[in-house]
């Protein structure tokens, strides 16, 4: 059997679009390693609502 390893499936969320008017969301699905990184994770992403690159968060 193979092992069930501490990478999880996380979804990030733009943060910079909520504060404008631009309808939508801009998210993304990618993994991370729960041992190396407990915390919730930050990257920069392309937005393509607001055609720009963003901060984006770790959502639950």
């Amino acid at each position: 059997m193979a092992k069930k390893g501490s990478r999880v499936q996380v979804i990030l969320e733009c943060t910079e679009q909520k504060t404008t008017s631009v309808p939508g969301t801009s998210r993304y699905i990618t993994e991370k390693n729960k041992k190396n990184s407990p915390e919730r994770i930050e990257l920069k992403k392309y937005n393509p609502n607001l055609k720009k690159v963003t901060t984006h968060k770790e959502i639950k």
